[in-house]
């Protein structure tokens, strides 16, 4: 119940998007296209980090959703628009993943894009249908060594967290399950309530509810230690996976050429955003986490994206995984 009582209050921020007053814009309306669909984790940050960064900036701001092939199809639009500080990318760490994953992209993550920020991190939940035979990680990772392949496990996109954390899991079990990828986050998780598939790893700020629901069974989540919103569920690594540890990360980005001024303008409405206070508790009581003022900057995002490309290709080698 209280992870339930924790969304309600963000849900309402979120809702807030829609009643921004457009007769106070000074200007166009802001986009923030999200590479995924809509209601799955990356597009409730975006939502929700959109409303004190629109206020400041005294501007509307629209999600817009373009999902497929990973975030690349998005990604590659934006960094393509006009450089006129009106057209934003809200990504996740694919942004960092996919130069490792894919053996071509239509566009360079370092090169094509100017930086705003990073804007918050994020904590993973594994939840499996409900009806799966295992009680726990424990039992699970019996039933995972004598079934392998014959279970099944969603992501919301190449590269993304939730795939991430499926390779990751996969490869602390040692063995290997039959991947699904979805369009995003929100139709993989309808999918493991509705037992079309066994597994999903994704974040706390869309499957908290269900957990608490029953409608998914926790397995475990992915950060240091458990949350207090979710005292009852063990963390990956105390459940059976010693060292399992991932927590994602989203930030903003602009297409290359866009002025200095305005890159700075959006730096500050960014700055502002993980200042909200209300959104700050909203976000800490799901296991989510603003970012901190050095990150939330240009520099902070050049420097940061670019020892997660290092960090990920690293491990991404290891697993062996490529895609076309």
């Amino acid at each position: 119940m209280k992870s339930i009582k924790a969304l309600i209050p963000l849900l309402a921020v979120v809702a807030g998007i829609a009643t921004l007053p457009h007769a106070a814009a000074q200007g166009r309306p802001i986009r923030f296209v999200v590479p995924y669909s809509a209601g799955g984790a990356v597009d409730v940050y975006a939502r929700a980090v959109a409303v004190p960064f629109g206020r400041h900036l005294n501007q509307p701001v629209v999600i817009e959703n373009i999902g497929g092939a990973g975030g690349n199809i998005a990604v590659a639009r934006v960094a393509k628009s006009a450089p006129d500080g009106e057209t934003l990318l809200y990504h996740n760490m694919a942004m960092a993943t996919n130069p490792s994953l894919y053996r071509k992209l239509d566009y360079d993550p370092l090169n094509d894009f100017e930086f705003v920020g990073v804007a918050a991190h994020s904590v993973m939940a594994m939840v499996a249908r409900r009806d799966l035979p295992a009680t726990d990680l424990k039992d699970f990772i019996q039933f995972a060594r004598a079934n392998g392949d014959k279970i099944t496990i969603g992501d919301g996109g190449i590269g993304g967290p939730t795939n991430l954390c499926a390779l990751l899991f996969m490869s602390a079990i040692g063995t290997k399950f039959t991947v699904v990828s979805y369009k995003g986050g929100a139709p993989a998780l309808n999918a493991v309530m509705g037992s079309q598939i066994d597994l999903l790893c994704d974040g706390t700020a869309t499957t908290a509810r269900h957990i608490a629901a029953g409608k998914v069974k926790a397995l475990g989540v992915s950060s240091r230690a458990r949350l207090p919103s979710m005292p009852n569920v063990p963390t990956l690594a105390e459940g059976g996976l010693p060292g399992f540890e991932l927590a994602p990360w989203s930030a903003i980005y602009a297409p290359k050429g866009t002025p200095r001024p305005a890159i700075q303008r959006l730096e500050g409405a960014l700055q502002a955003a993980i200042s909200d206070r209300d959104l700050a508790g909203h976000f800490e009581k799901l296991g989510l986490a603003l970012a901190s003022r050095e990150l939330a900057t240009s520099a902070g995002l050049a420097s940061h994206l670019k020892a997660e490309i290092e960090k990920w290709g690293v491990l991404i080698k290891k697993t062996g995984v490529q895609l076309d």
